[in-house]
């Protein structure tokens, strides 16, 4: 079921109304409708693998348990790894056992030795890397004492496949979620309008800028041969906003929809685009993975701690591992590799955290020093984007070295439509630009007169009816 579907939309409100107005009396019946609402929104999509979530779920809950209760380390060890290995060892069937079956015969061919791997045909299931990555955070702070394990199993079921943030995120933690999940909730009004509006900002988001941006990727990245440079660029700039714009929608319908039922997710998105470096950029984007690997793999790995090259070899292993994260493909790696040397000079001379303010803050405009770091920290995230988008390595650099050729300097052959997406993604800046300070971009609309506001919703509401490009998946829910 997806957000931006009309399933999506009579779903929600049927669920808010029971939600508020049948189970409102108990906290048990509001927590076991959010669990079978979450199984039946997973369902909808293949109800097949609904078993695998509910068997993560008991996996990590009962594991969870005896950890605490094992009387001895080595136990308490087992317990661990037990949950870790199956856990991950899902991952690697599912998501990676086709791409090392096929890189190791590859590999074997260049050495002359032919070998036929075995790969399997199977579909990896929607959500498998956010929902596992719940658990495993769930059992590593359990194992490293941080948290105490959840004994109401709808509860700990509720943290796993609560359904705004089940196939996409945000990676919830459960020192913030369980918290929310076991106390009563109260309806705010104030918290649903504001919901709402961060729902209607995603949908157009993704209606409006992803879905249109898309149009003109595919055609650029499926055709690139005989392109000119110029295009390939202008093809590049549109999918950085493509996914950013279905991402960050997804994010933003997923935070609103949680606020409906009095629960706060954790923010995915600070508007990156207006990033001045890479690692800014990364303290921006996809937040609640970037803090995942911080908390559970670089810190883990020593951290900035253990002199500069420690520091660069952990810098690059939670980079390649994000990029293998992303999927099963070498285009993936080089992307995250990319990031890593790219976000190499702030490590060197200690200036990652020199950009934690909001750029331009009081400010209409930024000066031109901000300006020009915007502007190149953009360049290179859409550099790496290419890998990202790219079905190979080397059709990524086939790619680069289209937009290197004379050609770059040759006018686009801009359509109608490109100019009109245009002009919507300046229209979509601006207002990101003017909210850059919020929680999202319309949390300070309400500062607007009554009359101001409520024609710029309707104008939303507007836009996303006369320009709804062609339905896209969203990029995410292949991760």
């Amino acid at each position: 079921m997806l957000f931006n579907s009309l399933n999506f939309a009579l779903f929600l409100p049927i669920v808010f109304f029971f939600y508020w107005f049948v189970a409102n009396k108990s906290l048990k019946f509001q927590n076991i409708l959010l669990l079978s609402t979450s199984y039946f929104f997973y369902a909808c999509w293949d109800w097949r693998f609904m078993f695998l979530l509910i068997f993560s779920t008991l996996l990590d809950y009962f594991t969870g348990i005896k950890m605490f209760e094992s009387k001895s380390q080595k136990m308490k060890k087992f317990w661990f790894w037990l949950s870790v290995c199956i856990n991950l060892g899902f991952l690697a069937v599912f998501k990676y056992y086709n791409f090392f079956a096929s890189s190791f015969a590859e590999a074997l061919g260049n050495v002359g030795l032919q070998v036929n791997p075995s790969t399997l045909n199977i579909i990896l299931p929607v959500g498998i890397s956010f929902y596992t990555f719940h658990g495993l955070s769930y059992v590593i702070d359990i194992y490293k004492g941080k948290i105490q394990p959840e004994r109401n199993f709808i509860d700990y079921g509720v943290f796993v496949s609560f359904f705004p943030l089940l196939v996409a995120g945000p990676i919830e933690r459960a020192t913030h979620l369980l918290p929310q999940i076991q106390r009563k909730r109260q309806f705010n009004y104030t918290n649903a309008i504001d919901g709402l509006r961060q729902i209607l900002w995603g949908l157009f988001k993704k209606i409006v800028i992803a879905d249109n941006c898309a149009d003109i990727a595919n055609r650029v990245f499926d055709n690139p041969v005989g392109q000119p440079g110029s295009m390939l660029v202008l093809g590049a700039v549109f999918f950085a906003f493509q996914i950013y714009g279905d991402f960050s929608g997804y994010s933003d319908i997923a935070l609103g929809t949680a606020r409906l039922f009095g629960i706060e997710l954790l923010k995915n998105f600070s508007f990156p685009y207006f990033s001045r470096d890479i690692a800014e950029f990364w303290r921006r984007w996809h937040i609640s993975l970037s803090t995942w690997f911080r908390d559970y793999l670089y810190i883990p790995l020593g951290g900035s701690k253990g002199g500069l090259w420690k520091k660069v070899r952990n810098t690059f292993i939670i980079f390649i591992v994000s990029g293998f994260w992303h999927g099963a493909n070498w285009t993936f790696i080089i992307w995250g590799a990319l990031n890593a040397l790219f976000i190499m000079p702030s490590i060197l001379f200690n200036t990652n955290r020199d950009n934690l303010n909001i750029v331009a803050e009081g400010k209409y405009l930024p000066g031109l020093r901000d300006f020009l770091k915007i502007a190149l920290t953009f360049s290179l995230t859409v550099l790496a984007w290419i890998f990202f988008r790219a079905k190979s390595v080397s059709d990524a650099i086939q790619y680069i070295k289209g937009i290197l050729s004379p050609s770059l300097f040759v006018k686009p052959d801009f359509s109608e439509s490109m100019i009109v997406i245009s002009f919507l993604v300046l229209g979509f800046l601006t207002v990101e630009w003017i909210g850059r300070a919020g929680q999202f971009s319309l949390s300070n609309i309400t500062k607007l007169p009554v009359p101001l506001r409520w024609s710029f919703y309707f104008s939303l509401i507007l836009l996303m009816f006369i320009y709804q490009g062609e339905a896209q998946t969203f990029i995410y829910f292949q991760f």
